[in-house]
């Protein structure tokens, strides 16, 4: 049957080719500094040309202002924006008013309880996602590269269609697909090969075991 899969954290035109052949439903380009992924808005409107309807490009932020959702908006023109902070409901409504696009919510997870938070986004966001939970002294919200109890979503029933992200590669896509239930999968530190780095041969392989899932 097969799930859908994005390809996170894209910053090469190898990379975004890759994904692109591989059948990647969703391109995800990363605008927050402290990350290896980060792109300028300009760098990811020139890779994500080439994607423009035969993928949905998504621009990841962590807690972005007006002025940054503004700035992705006009130039990157993204079909989803993907908020990685402690946005509110409220501001994830704002922001896709703002931006004229799609919102996708990180839903952090360590534990049951955390997938509750998930219902006051549901009317509002276009999808949820569910990531493991950082650590309390990580500088960044995700791309850690690992994996949650992927059996706290077993069978669990979402409004919106949802993501499992954090600690997948091409070896585990069956194993978490079968443990939680997830319709789509989200990778960015798995199919690298240092930092940042995107590796075209990971990312092939990576979607082909999605498609086998």
């Amino acid at each position: 049957m097969g799930v859908s899969a994005k390809i996170c954290g894209l910053s090469t035109p190898e990379g975004v080719r890759a994904a692109l052949d591989g059948g990647a439903a969703y391109l995800g380009f990363m605008f927050f500094e402290k990350s290896p992924r980060n792109v300028a808005p300009e760098a990811a409107a020139r890779l994500a040309a080439p994607v423009r309807g035969k993928a949905r490009i998504v621009a990841v932020t962590v807690d972005p202002d007006d002025a940054e959702i503004d700035r992705i908006a006009a130039l990157l023109k993204p079909d989803l924006i993907q908020l990685h902070g402690r946005e509110s409901p409220a501001r994830a409504r704002e922001v896709a008013a703002r931006a004229g696009a799609g919102v996708v919510k990180v839903m952090p997870v360590s534990e049951a309880s955390d997938l509750a938070a998930a219902s006051a986004y549901e009317s509002v966001v276009e999808h949820l996602m569910f990531e493991t939970k950082p650590p309390k002294d990580a500088e960044r919200p995700g791309g850690l590269g690992v994996a949650f109890d992927w059996s706290l979503l077993a069978g669990r029933r979402f409004q919106r269609p949802w993501f499992l992200a954090g600690g997948l590669n091409p070896w585990n896509v069956a194993e978490a697909v079968q443990a939680s239930g997830a319709p789509m999968l989200d990778v960015s530190s798995g199919v690298e090969r240092g930092p940042g780095l995107k590796d075209p041969a990971l990312i092939a392989a990576f979607l082909d075991a999605a498609k086998r899932a």
